[in-house]
C-alpha cells in the first residue's frame, strides 16, 4: 500500500479510485480528496443506465467547506450508485475505499483501466499539489 492508497486500485488525477470487479468497475473518491473536502454532507449521484465519457462530470459532492464536481474515471455506463450515501454521506470520509464507494459501472473499454495511475503514481501526484 502506497501511503493511504491501496495497491489493488487505480487512480485518476481528479482524485477518483477504480477497482475492477469482474465485468464491472467500482469507483469513489480517494482519502486525499475526502480529507481536502472535509465532512461530506450531500452527494448528487447519477441514475443507472446513464453513459459518461472519461473525465465527464457525473454528479456533485458537497462538504462543510465546498461543493465539488465528481468526474467519471473511464468511459462507461452506470450500473448502480451507492444509495446508502443518501442517508449517510459521511461514509465517504469514514471508508472512502469501502462502504463510501459511489459508482458501479460497466466500462466501454475494460483495457482503459490499465491507463489509470498506480497507487505510487497517484501518491506522487498528491505530493506535487501540496
Amino acid at each position: 500500500m502506497a501511503g493511504d492508497y491501496p495497491d489493488d486500485l487505480r487512480y485518476t488525477t481528479s482524485d477518483e479510485w477504480v477497482r475492477r470487479e469482474g465485468d464491472e468497475m467500482v469507483s469513489g473518491i480517494t482519502s486525499f480528496a475526502a480529507e481536502q473536502l472535509g465532512d461530506v454532507v450531500y452527494l448528487q449521484l447519477p441514475e443507472s443506465g446513464n453513459h459518461y465519457d472519461a473525465g465527464q462530470t457525473y454528479g456533485e459532492i458537497e462538504s462543510v467547506k465546498a461543493v465539488s464536481d465528481l468526474y467519471f474515471p473511464l468511459a462507461g455506463t452506470v450500473a448502480a450508485a451507492n444509495a446508502d450515501l443518501d442517508q449517510n454521506p459521511g461514509l465517504v470520509n469514514e471508508e472512502p475505499y469501502g462502504l463510501g464507494w459511489m459508482l458501479r459501472f460497466r466500462p466501454d473499454n475494460p483495457g482503459d483501466y490499465d491507463s489509470l495511475l498506480s497507487a505510487q503514481d497517484y501518491e506522487q501526484s498528491t505530493k506535487d499539489r501540496h
